[in-house]
């Protein structure tokens, strides 16, 4: 199964800062997602929060089952966009959002069995003018990541319900249960983490109708492991005699997307800082947040090769910087630098502190060539925030 590589599109025909996703790479994650839905018989959403760039939705609807919603506007634009079935997970749900979640969801999840109490009688009179299921998140105290932000099984985690709170007595109309455990990871930690599911949670799946694996498996990873991932929910369905959905998001754009910036300035400081159109703390958020260092086109790490840098961006914030990168030639004003996998979690997270422009949006076909703006955003897009 072909893997992606990085996409390299002539540079010369973007205007930066500027998001560019290859159609064609899209089309190899979801080629090899589909090898696991023919292999498995399981079911597999996009998960929003990860990727929601919907001019992209038609390479992906076609295979995918449908999308998994964090919120009403997530929920909305997955059904008007993408289309298939609609799922919604929220850690708690206002009366409000939840009146108009009924209106998109086929599928919604309840974080505690209070919550579950509390709509339940407006849920189930729901369930009779369309067809719409209801499950609930178990936490079953696995931790697998390593990073204390992004592990919903940290100690007191507000995500999921654990076994010492699960309420037997109280499943009536609750028809499937999801777990979310993962974050950028392969199959070996997913099948630990079903092994502590069946321990705590095993004695209420048969009696489910599906059973939600959640996110974070890393599917389109070079290194992943699909044979494991394949046997694994195989023997889970054999087992239980449930359906199995995943909801990966990383996995549909993974290594799909370029943001191109160009360098505005060099500064000397004790040494030398290359001023960029392309903000860490606005256009890239997970840089500060994670924190983490993205890899750059051509780049090696500092003083590798000839020339080092500091990558840093426009706004005011003293803390944003990418990184230290090194050349082999010196950076001037005018290059383009090129930060790759870039479609996941950037796109989302964008801001426009210090009124910094967003970066525009643009498809790009790695086969045909073909490029186009898809997205720009200007003062307006600013201004209505405030």
């Amino acid at each position: 199964m072909e893997r992606n590589t990085l996409l390299n599109p002539d540079l010369s025909r973007v205007e930066t800062p500027c998001f560019v996703v290859d159609e064609k790479l899209i089309e190899n994650n979801v080629n090899i997602l589909r090898s696991v839905i023919e292999r498995t018989d399981c079911k597999i959403l996009l998960a929003l929060k990860a990727f929601s760039m919907y001019s992209a939705f038609g390479f992906i609807n076609k295979t995918l089952h449908g999308t998994c919603a964090s919120s009403l506007h997530e929920a909305r634009l997955g059904r008007e966009e993408f289309g298939g079935e609609v799922h919604v997970y929220g850690a708690a749900y206002s009366d409000k959002d939840f009146n108009e979640l009924l209106k998109y969801a086929d599928h919604i999840d309840f974080n505690s069995f209070s919550q579950w109490r509390h709509f339940k009688p407006l849920a189930l009179n729901a369930a009779k003018e369309k067809e719409i299921s209801f499950g609930l998140r178990i936490n079953p105290e696995h931790s697998e990541g390593t990073v204390p932000i992004y592990d919903p099984c940290a100690p007191y985690s507000r995500l999921g319900i654990t076994r010492k709170n699960f309420k037997e007595d109280e499943l009536d109309g609750i028809s499937y249960l999801h777990f979310h455990t993962l974050c950028q990871q392969n199959a070996s930690p997913l099948a630990r983490t079903l092994a502590a599911v069946e321990e705590k949670f095993g004695q209420f799946i048969p009696q489910m109708t599906y059973i939600n694996f959640g996110g974070g498996h890393h599917i389109t990873r070079s290194d992943y492991d699909l044979d494991l991932l394949c046997d694994t929910i195989n023997k889970f369905k054999q087992k239980y005699g449930v359906q199995v959905y995943l909801e990966p998001g990383e996995a549909v754009a993974l290594n799909a997307g370029l943001l191109v910036s160009t360098v505005l300035d060099v500064i000397e400081n004790d040494m030398k800082i290359a001023i960029l159109d392309t903000s860490a703390a606005a256009h890239n958020p997970d840089v500060i947040e994670m924190p983490y260092r993205p890899f750059v086109m051509d780049s090696g790490e500092a003083d590798e090769k000839a020339y080092t840098y500091r990558f840093a961006g426009p706004t005011c914030l003293a803390g944003d910087v990418f990184g230290d990168y090194s050349f082999d030639k010196p950076l001037k004003r005018g290059d383009k630098i090129v930060f790759t996998d870039m479609a996941i979690y950037s796109m989302v997270k964008t801001n426009t502190f210090n009124g910094i422009n967003l970066p525009l949006i643009a498809l790009y076909n790695s086969k045909t060539g073909i490029y186009r703006i898809v997205r720009r955003f200007g003062y307006e897009d600013f201004k209505s925030r405030l």
